[in-house]
């Protein structure tokens, strides 16, 4: 008796083993290498860098600093009186995102939805849309991070989980849950950024023709965009030869696509940076604004425009991590610094038990500072491989299960 239940015992909590040095390679910068790649030179730090590094290992907070420390997107802390907020008050009332772009969505045939690189928490709100969507018809997901040409991950529609190959952004783990998430729903993904090396107008074109030729070879069915800040804006950009990718879209398929802003006015790193329009209303969940007619808030630039303006809630951090990230059955789950008999600082990977190690984007990364920091990851029902390294390459193994 005694002897089964010390085999219970282990087989429950299993001792982390050594890392075979061919088992697994670490492709994400520790805060020290981000320090010495992008921010060590003090007269030309390159910040986006930087927030683009740190949001490829999920940490959400540093990803925010870095972004609003770059001269080009710094923000402006906006003045607002008691008048102009009231104003805006008796204009609108505060509706839940989700569910009116799931009304919306009915019909629509065409949603192009946005994000900026570095913010991970647009790519979860995404994710959060696609089962009601797909209820309401939609079955192909089109993704401008996704490689295509001699690079296009070809097996990922099969393989139903994304590689550090598959794309650039797509290393960062909320990106990669957004495309396992959509190959379990059942959506087939689809790249569309132009093979040549150049933006401004040819690659809005090439983008545009590349998701208009599988609209057409799909006339039946419906589909998402997901793509980066201004492709989403529909109207006259000069800065992209006349229209971006929504317009061109527009024109080539003759679709008015639903077209929905998550970037512009966006959570920064200091809550006094968001606007008076956000800083007028208590919102405790993804939103939109509609006015008394029901009509939602909507983003206009000159001659441009998107149809509804999501607003996210500031984040608030559980165990330093980002409360969006703890959602439906996912949970915090503490790994015990304890068991690692490794020099620090170290990173924490969890993988999935039947991903490849080797190639597999991580579904949560953390980064821990020393023996006595705590870590929690974020991770649903399953079993895992979680994986420790330090910078020397020195790594351990766990087993984890989480009910």
């Amino acid at each position: 008796m005694s002897i089964l239940i010390i085999i219970l015992t282990i087989s429950c909590s299993p001792k982390p083993r050594k890392l075979l040095k061919d088992e697994f390679t670490n492709n994400y910068k520790f805060d020290f290498e981000i320090q010495e790649t992008f921010l060590s030179d003090l007269a030309n730090p390159d910040y986006q860098g930087a927030a683009t590094s740190f949001s490829a290992k999920g940490d959400y907070k540093n990803a925010l600093i870095q972004w609003d420390n770059e001269p080009m997107f710094e923000p402006k802390i906006e003045s607002y009186s008691k008048a102009r907020v009231d104003s805006i008050n008796d204009k609108f009332k505060v509706s839940s995102a989700k569910d009116y772009i799931k009304e919306q969505s009915k019909n629509n045939k065409l949603i192009i939805i946005n994000e900026s690189h570095h913010n991970a928490k647009h790519r979860v709100f995404t994710e959060s849309l696609l089962e009601d969507l797909f209820n309401n018809g939609y079955r192909n997901l089109c993704l401008e991070a996704l490689n295509k040409g001699f690079k296009e991950d070809s097996l990922l529609n099969s393989r139903k989980y994304p590689i550090q190959t598959t794309g650039y952004y797509i290393k960062n783990p909320q990106f990669g849950n957004l495309l396992r998430t959509a190959l379990k729903i059942g959506y087939k993904l689809f790249p569309y950024e132009t093979t040549q090396n150049i933006g401004g107008e040819v690659r809005e074109k090439d983008q545009a023709e590349n998701i208009a030729k599988i609209i057409k070879e799909n006339p039946n069915e419906k589909f998402i965009v997901h793509c980066g800040s201004g492709h989403t804006l529909e109207g006259e950009i000069h800065f992209f030869g006349g229209a971006a990718l929504a317009g061109r879209l527009n024109e080539l398929t003759g679709i008015n696509p639903l077209t929905i802003d998550q970037v512009f006015y966006s959570e920064k790193s200091k809550k006094e940076y968001r606007t008076s329009i956000f800083k007028s209303f208590e919102i405790d969940k993804p939103s939109v604004l509609l006015d008394q007619k029901a009509n939602p808030y909507s983003y206009k630039r000159g001659n441009s425009w998107m149809d509804i303006v999501v607003f996210h809630p500031n984040t608030e951090y559980i165990n330093n991590r980002p409360n969006w990230l703890i959602q439906n059955d996912k949970k915090l789950v503490q790994i015990e610094m304890d068991k690692i008999d490794l020099d620090f600082p170290i990173m924490v990977m969890a993988f999935a038990e039947n991903e490849n190690l080797k190639k597999a984007v991580p579904i949560d990364i953390y980064e821990v500072a020393n023996k006595k920091s705590e870590c929690f990851l974020v991770l649903d029902k399953g079993k895992y491989n979680i994986i420790v390294t330090n910078r020397s390459g020195d790594g351990l193994i766990i087993l984890k299960k989480v009910n």
